[in-house]
């Protein structure tokens, strides 16, 4: 008597990952579909022999969606969109490996977790950025500046670095975890070169005395001293205006004037010793004697 026995293969065994945790650091100019992990790292492995189904998830608020794999059946990880180091700068995935499809009833799924754990490393995507400066709708990215202002007296050399409006020229690099140093330069507006920019600092001084009164448009540029091409220009107006020695004056010590009662708002006070000329207050400037 031939007795033909066949075992039927019981799901009694869970998918196991080799590596149930990994950790990876990703730049943050990383393009978009670029594999982070790849498909024999992440892949399941089950003693029944059965097909696996792969799902991701991300247990971090507001990093859903940066992050995927290539299918349901195919567990390579890979961005899928573009990342911004000032949004989030890490993230903790999730995977999971079931041996029946995630409609399945949970009491025939066998599942093993794999986490993964994500790092963005900021790049240096940004051009320096001149202080003080304003962001633009709360974003991060995009930071701008005003121009900066000073005065120079005509025929007179200063010796120190010239005060400027708002502020001394000053840039950072804004990609803070490089901060990488700032060279600055003039390259435009400086005629007869008369003034100077510290490639350190950033402090303007003067090289010769000014003798016309035509204001200066310096054109500066601050640039990353490990890569020119990341460069901001900032515009620089130097007034020319004749020394003040001086203080103005008022011609008279005390004015006395008179108004009549029920006059509209906005009408003319008059002189108190004279009813029917207007009220004028005048002074003067020893600097500006034809004014």
């Amino acid at each position: 008597l031939e007795i033909i026995v066949t075992i039927l293969n019981e799901n009694d065994n869970s998918p196991v990952f080799a590596q149930p945790n990994l950790a990876r650091e990703v730049p943050e100019d990383t393009e978009v579909g670029t594999a982070i992990v790849a498909r024999e790292e992440l892949s399941a492995t089950d003693a029944d022999l059965d097909t696996i189904y792969y799902e991701l998830t991300t247990t971090v608020q507001d990093t859903d969606g940066y992050f995927a794999i290539r299918g349901v059946n195919n567990p390579e990880l890979y961005l899928q969109k573009a990342l911004d180091y000032d949004k989030f700068n890490s993230t903790t995935l999730l995977l999971y490996a079931r041996d029946r499809p995630v409609t399945s009833p949970t009491n025939t799924t066998n599942t093993a977790t794999a986490t993964i754990s994500i790092t963005i490393r900021q790049s240096d995507t940004r051009a320096p950025w001149f202080l003080p400066c304003t962001r633009l709708h709360n974003d991060n990215s995009v930071c701008i500046s005003s121009p900066y202002s000073g005065r120079v007296n005509i025929s007179e050399m200063s010796t120190e670095p010239l005060l400027l409006e708002p502020g001394p020229i000053y840039a950072v690099d804004p990609d803070y975890t490089i901060s990488d140093r700032i060279m600055y330069s003039i390259v435009g507006g400086n005629t007869d070169e008369v003034f100077s920019v510290d490639a350190g600092t950033g402090n303007l001084t003067m090289n010769k005395v000014v003798t016309s009164p035509d204001s200066f448009l310096l054109q500066v540029m601050a640039t990353q001293a490990s890569n020119i091409r990341k460069y901001s220009v900032a515009t620089v107006e130097i007034k020319v205006i004749n020394k003040s020695n001086f203080a103005p004056y008022f011609e008279k010590e005390v004015y006395n004037g008179t108004v009549f009662v029920g006059l509209p708002q906005g009408s003319f006070v008059y002189q108190a010793e004279d009813p029917s000329t207007p009220l004028v207050i005048t002074a003067l400037d020893q600097d500006f004697p034809d004014v």
